[in-house]
């Protein structure tokens, strides 16, 4: 098999949750522990920190890849969904798997694929770990899928556990309340190993607080470790001053720069700079230097994208992969921060969202281009434009996600704003 009929034989013969939904989630992690013994336990042959969060966790996981990269070390980062190419998943110092890895290791596997049956997703943890594995990394930041508790990604023993936010998604497989949810994210918090809460959330604070207790784990929530006492949009970049609780009138202000450039970045900064901190105090060497440095390039060394990332000017078009309510909240709270003549979205969902909820919290002002990404899961653009129009949004339907974004680009002025959101796959087909 050459890598695209690799990829084929992936799709047509393996559950995918971001194709068909809820039937390709596994309750247990019978697959992935059976998958990674039959490969000698990879999981087991290399260091990792593990993050998990509704939203923000893979902007936090390319920023701590970018850090230990750019500290020296050798850095393993498994991120999902991927935009483009399913290897960016995968990746090591920002270079994604090489196709041959995947080609060998699917041919490896075929036998065990047959036999036990696994979805895409635990067939891709596997690859992954054994790649760091063989690689011999010195680190990998490893990003759970969905949950925590029941996550393929959940058979590692970190060095550190980070969750970010815990908001309202996939509350079909998750649980309906916040803290339903956040004790499902709260399942990566190991044994006397120490956790980072990004955000400081009251309706799930004693989630953390008492499942860490249980774990004998140390945990550090970051926004009462760090004060912001500046942020600024500007440009390509977001600049911080923060200085740490406490630290008195006399602190020396730290500045940090990024070119990761949502506002809703400064709660993954804390957090990041919680973890490094922490993972300093363990013996890892990562200078305030290289930590600077690498948050000022994190698109550059670790090939993020898709975050409030600016795709084009004149028109200003920006796309954004948020696409549940605590997304859409922070994407419309950044464009309050704009300045443009009128705002055309691009946009598109996958069904098993709360299209209506999110639906409401969208500028009436704005004229829409309603669409679908080419997948099953997603929602007809006929039926998306009618909930859309019956929450006062005007707009049009169109049938590909290309012809949505050429009408944006042909009915926008050059002083207007296009944002593609709503969902990674609608992104996807833009980039």
């Amino acid at each position: 098999m050459n890598y695209q009929q690799t990829l084929d034989y992936l799709y047509e013969h393996l559950p995918m949750f971001t194709r068909v939904g809820a039937s390709a989630f596994r309750k247990d992690l019978h697959n992935t522990l059976e998958l990674c013994n039959q490969l000698g336990n990879p999981q087991q042959q290399f260091k990792s920190i593990h993050i998990a969060g509704t939203n923000g966790k893979g902007s936090t996981s390319h920023m701590l890849a970018a850090i230990f990269q750019q500290a020296g070390y050798k850095t393993g980062l498994y991120t999902s969904p991927h935009l483009k190419d399913f290897r960016e998943r995968i990746r090591i110092n920002g270079e994604m798997v090489p196709e041959s890895f995947v080609i060998e290791f699917t041919e490896q596997l075929k036998p065990s694929i047959e036999s036990i049956g696994p979805s895409f997703f635990e067939l891709t943890v596997a690859m992954a770990f054994q790649y760091f594995a063989l690689e011999q990394v010195d680190i990998a930041i490893i990003e759970t899928g969905l949950g925590g508790r029941l996550d393929s990604t959940n058979v590692i023993t970190p060095e550190l556990s980070v969750i970010t936010n815990i908001s309202y998604d996939h509350m079909h497989m998750l649980g309906n309340t916040l803290t339903e949810i956040a004790g499902e994210k709260a399942g990566i918090i190991k044994a006397g190993v120490p956790v980072v809460i990004s955000e400081t959330q009251t309706e799930v604070q004693s989630v953390f607080a008492e499942k860490a207790t249980a774990m004998k784990a140390a945990i550090h929530f970051a926004d009462k470790e760090w004060l912001v006492q500046e942020n600024e949009l500007s440009g390509n970049h977001l600049q911080l001053g923060l200085v740490p609780h406490g630290s008195g009138d006399n602190a020396t202000l730290r500045r940090i720069r990024t070119d990761l450039t949502g506002g809703y970045q400064t709660r993954n900064i804390m957090g990041v700079l919680s973890a490094v901190k922490v993972m300093q105090k363990a013996g890892w060497e990562l200078p305030e230097a290289a930590v600077n440095t690498a948050l000022q390039h994190v698109k550059k060394l670790t090939g993020l994208r898709g975050r409030w990332e600016t795709i084009a000017h004149h028109p200003l078009t920006i796309a954004d992969v948020g696409h549940n309510e605590a997304g859409i909240t922070e994407i419309v709270e950044q464009l309050r921060h704009m300045v443009y003549r009128q705002l055309h979205i691009v946009t598109g969902f996958v069904k098993d969202k709360e299209v209506d909820k999110v639906l409401t919290l969208f500028p009436p002002a704005a004229t829409y281009y309603f669409t679908k990404a080419p997948l099953p899961r997603a929602m007809d653009e006929k039926e998306l434009a009618e909930k859309a129009h019956a929450k006062g949004l005007k707009g049009h339907d169109y049938p590909t996600v290309q012809q949505a974004y050429m009408a944006a680009k042909q009915h926008a002025h050059e002083d207007d704003l296009i944002l593609v959101c709503g969902s990674f796959f609608i992104v996807a087909e833009i980039l």
